[in-house]
């Protein structure tokens, strides 16, 4: 049964949806998520992106970083695209569906790589959120992680990282280890996030393998 609160937080939410500015730029340029904006400014201050990257973008649906990432890299790159929900296909991109924490999927995804070092790991992989934060945030922090755990077994020396975060128990200490393995480690809040998450990217750059 839905309750009346949680009825009108939905109405809220969608409201608010549809009058953010992010989503109607979104439409406008033919992007597929608002999300595509946070890749943007990180790659405008950071440069991530040049042709012939390898890059895989994890947690990918409904497909707008692909979006973006594509043209940035060709020619010459290769864009590898997964998350457990399905994409539409988008050219120039493999895309793959499973759950990233399955040994199965990631067995899929190394077998497509055929042992081409991975220049450019992203991660945009969230859990179902549940509101209790002593719940989301273990959760979130877990899927971190597997995409750290991904970035030191694909990277090539000296390859990038980009993967979400939220600020919150188990933050330190991945950014801890982020910095004993790569050269540096930046934190961004890209406008586009909004202000009332706690989200932020970490943007580790160099891996001494």
């Amino acid at each position: 049964m839905v309750t009346r609160r949680k009825r009108t937080s939905s109405q809220r939410w969608l409201h608010e949806h549809f009058q953010d500015e992010y989503v109607k730029r979104a439409q406008r340029d033919g992007f597929r998520s608002r999300a595509v904006y946070k890749l943007e400014a990180i790659h405008i201050k950071d440069r991530l992106f040049k042709p012939g990257l390898t890059v895989v973008d994890l947690g990918a649906a409904p497909g707008g970083w692909s979006q973006y990432c594509v043209d940035k890299i060709n020619p010459g790159g290769h864009l590898i695209a997964l998350d457990r929900l399905p994409i539409e296909p988008l050219p120039g991109v493999t895309v793959l569906q499973g759950d990233f924490r399955e040994q199965a999927i990631l067995d899929t995804l190394l077998t497509v790589l055929e042992g081409r070092p991975v220049d450019l790991v992203l991660s945009d992989m969230a859990p179902n959120t549940s509101g209790v934060k002593a719940v989301d945030q273990p959760r979130a922090m877990d899927l971190a992680e597997l995409a750290v755990d991904f970035a030191q077994c694909c990277l090539r020396p000296g390859g990038d990282l980009l993967v979400k975060v939220f600020q919150g128990e188990g933050f330190d200490a991945l950014l801890k280890t982020l910095r004993t393995e790569f050269a540096t480690v930046k934190v961004r809040k890209p406008d586009a996030s909004r202000a009332r998450s706690s989200e932020l990217y970490l943007l580790a750059r160099d891996y001494a393998r």
